[in-house]
This record gives C-alpha cells, sequence and structure tokens, in this order.
C-alpha cells in the first residue's frame, strides 16, 4: 500500500527530469526559435568552453559531445523505464557535475537559478526508489 503512494510522484519525477534534459538537448539545435537560450550548437560549445576552461580547448568540444550524448541517453531510458536506476544514478552525477563547473566558473548563482543542483538531488532520489512504475524494468522482473 505505501509503495502506491508514491508511484505518481515518482513517475511524474522521471518524466520531468527526462523531458527537462531533452528540451536543453533540443536548445542546442535551435528546435525552441526564439526562446532558445543557445539556439545553435556553435553557441553550446563556447557556453561549454565557459564551462570548461580548465580544459584543452578540444577536450572541450569533447565534452560538450560527451555530455549531449548523455543528455539524450539517460532521459530517453527515464521516459520508457529501462535501466532506471542507472539511468537515474548517470543523470545525478552528470548534473552534479554540470552544477559544480558552473558554480567554479560562473558563481552560485547561476546553478541556482537553473536548478541544476535541485535536478541532481532528484536524479539521486529517484536511483534509490526500491522499484520503477510503468516501467520497462517493471515488466520485465514479472
Amino acid at each position: 500500500m505505501a509503495y502506491q503512494k508514491i508511484q505518481f510522484p515518482q513517475l511524474f519525477l522521471r518524466l520531468a527530469i527526462a523531458v527537462t534534459m531533452l528540451s536543453a538537448v533540443a536548445d542546442r539545435f535551435g528546435c525552441w526559435g526564439k526562446n532558445s537560450a543557445w539556439g545553435n550548437w556553435e553557441n553550446f560549445e563556447k557556453y561549454t568552453r565557459q564551462l570548461t576552461f580548465f580544459l584543452p580547448e578540444s577536450l572541450s568540444r569533447i565534452s560538450a559531445y560527451g555530455a549531449t550524448f548523455l543528455e539524450i541517453l539517460f532521459p530517453v531510458l527515464l521516459l520508457i523505464g529501462y535501466k532506471t536506476k542507472i539511468a537515474a544514478y548517470g543523470t545525478g552525477f552528470l548534473l552534479l557535475t554540470f552544477a559544480l563547473s558552473m558554480t567554479v566558473a560562473l558563481g552560485i548563482k547561476v546553478p541556482l537559478d537553473y536548478s541544476v543542483w535541485m535536478g541532481s538531488a532528484g536524479a539521486f532520489l529517484l536511483a534509490v526508489q526500491p522499484r520503477y512504475s510503468t516501467s520497462i524494468d517493471q515488466l520485465i522482473k514479472k
């Protein structure tokens, strides 16, 4: 009975994290038009360079591609509920890395304004759930 009380909040958290991350990816590909933060890949690379100022430029570019790959992979896994625990931990660590980089490069206010710390915390909370309702993981267990 207690598990039924967390089914909706857990599903909502899973979907909110996934959709938010996919929205950020869509932004860097210009899908949001005039409402974009970056608007195109070049601007996203410049922003990534700003956050990874401590890396050589070539590694900064690779980190932009790597982050984008993970920001597509983890949300898709969360949406379908497959390998949810791994995807949630991966998302938590990815967002934690992003929040720390933002804090060092831009100050504490920016990651707070964009709720990156909250996204990371939510992903870690999702990762420690005992099971995942409405997921492929749950279907496989049956």
